[in-house]
């Protein structure tokens, strides 16, 4: 278990933005108002699920600049933006862009990969180079590369009157490279993210090796320990880890029967590995806060860790998320030694 001098130093929260499709404007204001919410109820990050033809954000940046300018401290993130859908050099200014008007608290957490169903969508995604596109690690340095404001060209100066041009993405924004994150789901990508300088995102799904245990919390464990090991001399290399938490303290019998019926459908994906690559996916947590917070300390992942970014459930109502979020502020974290920003020195 956690050693007591090494209290949760960082509590956040993860929400995918769930939407009505033929009304979307007031599932964007929702996710606007629990944001505003986890500020005031002294959250230290709030981060955003990224979804694309589906019916949750599909433009994070747009509601983490929307977020700036409603809040003054939260720290807010993406978990993750898969980087096969963007072109690097555009999604670097528009992430320092963010970044400047939020007042460096901006944490963008990325991935890279095929994107999924690609062979669906390729041909208007990438019309012309769909074969070529390089999805590979290539493309996260590249995007660290022009966050860090190394030259993208040899051209710069004024041209004509007025027009003048810049050799580096621009605005640059001092310190946005250091809080880029990587999903990483596998030994190799922890390892390699570590490597590279890059934040650690553990979440609730990992991918085993061949010869490892398939027990979702030691696995876990063993890509954080490596990712620290990679990490050396690499910066402050923080890690933060997303569980499914469902607290239960001030929840009506209503919600607790709703909460339930949720558990119970996704439990049986955690019984065994799934797929090809043996995919390993961690129970959701429910009960009270005293409850989960037991759970917590004994799983060997969270033993590794003292910053976390509790994912909210995909499907459940506003208010229920107020609820969530209240209790996990004023009970679990504090269950896990938690402060809100509010009562730190």
């Amino acid at each position: 278990m956690p050693h007591p001098a090494r209290p949760l130093r960082k509590l956040g929260f993860l929400t995918i933005g769930l939407f009505d499709p033929a009304d979307p404007g007031p599932g964007h204001q929702s996710t606007l108002e629990i944001i505003e919410l986890g500020e005031r109820l002294g959250f230290d990050s709030a981060w955003l699920r990224h979804r694309h033809l589906q019916f949750g954000i599909s433009s994070p940046i747009a509601v983490m600049a929307a977020a700036s300018q409603r809040t003054t401290r939260i720290e807010l993130g993406t978990a993750v933006t898969p980087l096969g859908w963007e072109n690097p050099l555009r999604l670097a200014e528009d992430l320092a862009t963010v970044d400047l008007l939020a007042g460096g608290r901006i944490n963008p957490g990325l991935s890279v990969g095929e994107p999924m169903n690609y062979d669906t969508v390729k041909h208007e995604l990438y019309p012309d180079s769909s074969e070529a596109e390089d999805f590979s690690y290539a493309r996260m340095d590249r995007l660290a590369r022009l966050v860090a404001g190394e030259p993208v060209r040899d051209f710069s100066g004024k041209q004509g009157v007025v027009e003048e041009f810049s050799n580096r993405v621009e605005p640059h924004s001092p310190g946005l490279r250091d809080r880029l994150w990587y999903g990483a789901g596998s030994t190799k990508s922890a390892v390699w993210a570590g490597e590279h300088g890059f934040n650690l995102l553990s979440s609730s799904v990992v991918f085993p090796e061949a010869d490892q245990e398939p027990d979702f919390a030691l696995v876990q464990q063993s890509q954080i320990r490596a990712f620290r090991e990679a990490a050396q001399g690499h910066g402050p290399a923080r890690v933060s880890q997303g569980l499914v938490v469902i607290p239960t303290d001030s929840a009506s019998p209503a919600q607790r029967e709703k909460y339930q019926r949720y558990v119970d459908e996704r439990t049986p994906r955690t019984r065994a590995p799934q797929g090809p690559k043996g995919m390993l996916f961690a129970p959701d947590l429910i009960g009270t806060s005293d409850e989960i917070a037991e759970q917590l300390y004994a799983h060997a992942g969270f033993q590794e860790i003292d910053e976390v970014a509790f994912a909210l459930p995909f499907s459940f109502d506003h208010e229920d998320y107020v609820q969530i979020l209240t209790d996990i502020a004023g009970s679990l974290g504090p269950a896990l030694g938690w402060t809100p920003a509010e009562g730190r020195q």
